[in-house]
């Protein structure tokens, strides 16, 4: 019995050795087997990636900028205010890097509509308007001028440069300046939900009677831009000249208000801009059934709605001065965009 045991543990010993030989040449060839598959996979991987970045490599050559590093212990500027208590950034000169931001919206191939309304006599404007935004303007971008007027045989030809288009949008006039102001906001909505959201990706609404004397451009885009007004950016609210009257839509307490925002300039994406707009103009129907004008008329429900739809970008007076009038202080270190001397009365109601 026990010879019986030991041979047939024997015979069972040697056939576990031959199981474990076989089993470990198994093992072996298994990771034979994926240590071929994984060089397989990396060699051609590694081809398949350096031919893609290679090509990526030609557009990151481009536009690859080299600036200086910021420093966060270091502010931009110190003489201003340059972030709003709701973490907009106000824009001054000296808070942007123009080479990083044309990059970017370059990269995003952005299209930027600007609106300008030449009504009756306002047309004679229009003419430097276009010449000194070609200078100024969105240099470099794609951009469309939406020219509203009543008068579309007068409006000049200027050479626009390349990706630069104008387009002519015939309206009819009022015969009070201020009908022609309020309505702008009614055209602006109208025409953004039927033909700005299909064509560009900002728009910016802006007075005519003003020429851009220096750079203007993309660092003031953002989803809703306002400018400080170059009156009251130093003031308290209490000096702010907001519709005080509660009996109008555009009415503010005495007790609130952020800044003062300028009629003249604002914009940011065509939804927004057309939000505002829209809530502009059906608030000054509702006055306008109720008998009461607003004070400064669409500049006093503008300055509303920014009250309770915070900008998400704040424009600082560089964005809308009066040289004439204000002189050129020196926190103002450029005058971007800037009144044109005129006679008002001579020209608003004719």
């Amino acid at each position: 019995m026990l010879s019986w045991w030991a041979a047939r543990a024997g015979a069972s010993a040697g056939g576990a050795m031959t199981e474990l030989c076989l089993g470990r040449q198994r093992y072996y060839l298994l990771h034979l087997g994926i240590l071929l598959t994984v060089l397989v996979l990396v060699f051609f991987g590694y081809g398949f990636l350096s031919q893609g970045s290679e090509e990526l490599g030609d557009s990151e050559a481009v536009s690859r900028i080299s600036h200086a590093q910021p420093n966060v212990l270091t502010p931009s500027r110190k003489d201003v205010l340059v972030l709003t208590p709701w973490l907009a950034p106000i824009i001054w000169e000296g808070t942007f890097n123009i080479d990083i931001l044309n990059e970017q919206f370059r990269l995003q191939n952005t299209t930027i509509g600007l609106t300008v309304f030449a009504i009756k006599k306002y047309v004679v404007f229009l003419k430097l308007f276009l010449e000194t935004a070609e200078q100024h303007f969105m240099v470099g971008h794609k951009v469309i001028y939406y020219v509203f007027t009543d008068r579309p045989a007068e409006v000049p030809q200027v050479p626009l440069g390349a990706g630069r288009k104008l387009v002519v949008l015939t309206v009819r006039n009022y015969s009070r300046w201020q009908d022609v102001s309020m309505h702008r906001m009614e055209m602006i909505s109208h025409f953004s939900e039927r033909r700005f959201l299909q064509e560009v990706d900002y728009l910016v609404c802006a007075d005519v009677d003003m020429k851009f004397q220096d750079h203007v451009g993309v660092e003031i885009l953002s989803a809703l831009f306002g400018t400080l007004h170059p009156g009251f950016y130093r003031s308290s609210r209490e000096a702010f000249t907001y519709e005080r009257r509660p009996k109008s839509r555009a009415y503010i307490p005495w007790d609130e208000g952020d800044f003062y925002y300028m009629g003249a300039f604002f914009g940011g994406s065509v939804v927004e801009v057309h939000h505002l707009t829209k809530a502009c103009h059906q608030a000054m129907v509702e006055d306008k059934a109720n008998g009461i004008e607003a004070v400064w008329h669409d500049e006093s429900h503008l300055n509303k709605y920014l009250l309770y739809h915070k900008p998400t970008k704040v424009l600082s007076p560089e964005y809308m001065w009066d040289q004439e009038l204000l002189g050129w202080p020196s926190v103002m270190k450029k005058l971007r965009y800037v009144a044109v001397p005129k006679n008002h009365q001579a020209i608003r109601n004719r």
